[in-house]
């Protein structure tokens, strides 16, 4: 269901069901994600994870044949169920991401599709190869976005760009993707894993309770005011003076030489 690989203090996760195209609507998928992802939020020495798909997709989305009412998907025949197979299933996935402090990079290696374009804009950077394609193609099959698409896609792309998407559901490639914002690079099918890891080092180089801080207040400059933002952020930087790093990052500097970071 997922690979995880640690090399030094990135982890690269994958998800390895390469023959349903990696599918995310299954409770057992949404577990192992959550589970995958909290336990590195918790590890410190985790400064980035990379997410990626197996195969010639990201992930498709929802399994297709688990949509029919009482298929073992979603959708139950009794509404008030589908409602709660919804809230204690797919709609985890972004809550978590949302709560998470260690910065996620994915590496868009094929079609993100539905749920799977979803789960590429719950990441914090996303790389895409030449062969990927995008599409919020939920209104091709009657259905909207359960998964918080429609929050999170205008966020990233603009509200008008996101309307468009979310309306007609069609499809983009990567050179599209690129130009409307929803990636950051577009690469080679080969060395998308490359820039992922290379993009995932840079972060990984700094210091990792100032690179978290940093990350939270993004997250929460989503949604909070100025006032607010401003207030949080002189907490944290109090928090971040009294580390070690800060002081090493100074030292560093001072000194002209290469800091050396250990997460104190």
């Amino acid at each position: 269901m997922l690979l995880q690989e640690r090399d030094g203090s990135i982890l690269t996760i994958t998800l390895n069901m390469p023959e349903k195209r990696n599918p995310i609507s299954d409770v057992g998928v949404v577990d192992a994600l959550c589970n995958a992802f909290e336990a590195a939020d918790r590890d410190i020495s985790v400064r980035c994870v990379i997410l990626t798909g197996a195969g010639t997709a990201f992930s498709a989305g929802g399994d297709l044949k688990q949509m029919r009412p009482d298929s073992g998907g979603l959708r139950s025949g009794n509404p008030v169920e589908t409602r709660r197979n919804y809230k204690y299933g797919i709609q985890r996935l972004p809550l978590m991401f949302q709560a998470l402090e260690v910065p996620v990079v994915a590496a868009v290696n094929g079609h993100a599709i539905g749920a799977g374009l979803d789960l590429a804009t719950m990441c914090d950077v996303r790389v895409a190869a030449e062969s990927a394609k995008f599409a919020e193609s939920f209104v091709k099959l009657g259905i909207i976005p359960g998964d918080g698409g429609a929050w999170l896609l205008p966020r990233i792309v603009g509200f008008s760009r996101a309307t468009e998407l979310a309306l007609t559901g069609e499809m983009i490639d990567a050179t599209e993707a690129l130009k409307i914002g929803l990636v950051s690079h577009v690469v080679p099918d080969p060395d998308l894993l490359a820039k992922a890891r290379e993009i995932a080092a840079k972060i990984a180089a700094n210091p990792p309770h100032a690179v978290r801080m940093t990350k939270r207040l993004l997250r929460e400059g989503q949604m909070a005011d100025l006032k607010n933002i401003l207030e949080m952020s002189a907490a944290m930087q109090s928090l971040a003076h009294n580390t070690r790093d800060n002081d090493e990052a100074i030292n560093a500097f001072i000194e002209k030489r290469a800091p050396v970071f250990t997460g104190e």
